[in-house]
């Protein structure tokens, strides 16, 4: 039985990664793509997150996504939304051209990506805490996207300005005025993605510490945005102005390291079980049920906030968790959410889970049986 907001219905990929010519229908709420290790099961994953993002969460570099032996990727796939068929065609070449089409129109990056919504859960999601700064604000910046279109423009604009101060700081010779103009685009840009952050941080916070209470039975989650120069809960206004003033105190540091030191780009995020920083003392299990946790509520956030069920793509998770955890994310999906899961084999689920289950089997990029 389907919902009638949104839901992957087919996919056709023509040279992604290893998969040079695949077609897969999803008719189903729940499916399983089995296969052995590097047989193409997270190249469709990653496809159809890709199709929500305009990027890869495995590179950034959009020519890797072209089989080795093409010019060209395609990516089609067919969404229904609010009982509405939308088509979706995206095309990139080694020349670096791209096409996005929607029901065959060509249409804006910020168009085409709110047509389809994701929350993708993969291996690499389960070291979010043990990994680097830039991985947690990666994670945070992909699901704030998801509900604030609009942002990811602003991570641009913020980039391309820390580039060209950067560039300037390289400089023998320094223009100091044009330096001050550098920095106030950044703190305008800048304090928007910081307060942005903090919200949905907060928000994300009361969802997910409700869940990991359910796992964990005892244990309280907090989440800290960690910024240098804030000290509380702030508006746009004190962002920017703790940013002005936090630039001119390191100013002569970033003319000697010429870099920018100060800035979203340098801030990280902190979780907290019964107040004991996670990355320092929590146990494997307990980082697993914390993310487990972050990546339910991303669901329910982007749900809430844009009314379209997110697909819910897991990407071979559930053999790196254990039974209590595997059956806690199991049972958490809704039967109305679409959920596509990667998986070496069946034997993880129970065969009432499997009973409405479409499987694919995938080798060597291809459908097989």
């Amino acid at each position: 039985m389907y919902n009638d907001s949104m839901r992957l219905v087919d996919l056709k990929l023509k040279n992604y990664r290893n998969c040079k010519d695949l077609q897969l229908c999803f008719d189903s709420n729940k499916i399983l793509i089995i296969g052995k290790n590097a047989q193409g099961k997270t190249n469709i994953l990653e496809s159809i997150y890709f199709l929500s993002a305009l990027k890869s969460p495995r590179t950034s570099n959009n020519i890797e996504l072209i089989n080795f032996d093409a010019q060209k990727v395609e990516i089609n796939a067919e969404v229904i939304k609010s009982d509405t068929d939308i088509e979706l065609d995206y095309s990139y070449t080694t020349e670096k051209s791209r096409v996005l089409k929607i029901n065959g129109v060509k249409s804006t990056p910020k168009n085409f990506k709110s047509v389809l919504k994701t929350v993708l859960f993969s291996t690499s999601d389960l070291l979010l805490l043990r990994g680097n700064p830039s991985d947690r604000r990666d994670w945070l910046d992909r699901a704030i996207s998801q509900v604030y279109p609009a942002y990811d423009e602003r991570l641009s604009k913020y980039d391309k300005i820390r580039i060209q101060k950067n560039n300037l700081l390289k400089e023998g010779d320094i223009n100091e005025a044009l330096l001050d103009v550098y920095n106030e685009q950044l703190v305008i840009t800048g304090s928007n993605i910081i307060y942005l952050r903090k919200k949905f941080l907060r928000e994300i916070e009361k969802i997910a510490s409700e869940k990991h209470r359910i796992i964990s039975e005892t244990e309280d989650l907090k989440i800290n945005y960690v910024c240098s120069f804030l000290t509380t809960e702030h508006e746009v206004d004190d962002i920017a102005e703790a940013f002005t003033v936090s630039l001119q105190q390191r100013k002569s540091e970033e003319i000697r390291r010429a870099q920018s030191c100060v800035g979203p780009h340098r801030d990280d995020i902190a979780f907290f079980i019964n107040n004991n920083e996670a990355t320092k003392f929590a146990s494997q299990g307990q980082q697993r049920t914390i993310v487990l946790a972050l990546k339910l509520s991303e669901l329910d956030i982007i749900t809430e906030k844009t009314g379209d069920e997110p697909v819910l793509l897991l990407d071979d998770v559930l053999a790196e968790l254990d039974d209590l955890r595997q059956n806690y994310l199991l049972k958490s999906i809704n039967d109305m959410t679409q959920t596509i899961i990667t998986s070496v084999d069946t034997i993880l689920f129970e065969d009432e889970f499997l009973r409405d289950v479409k499987i694919y089997k995938i080798e060597n990029g291809q459908k097989m049986g």
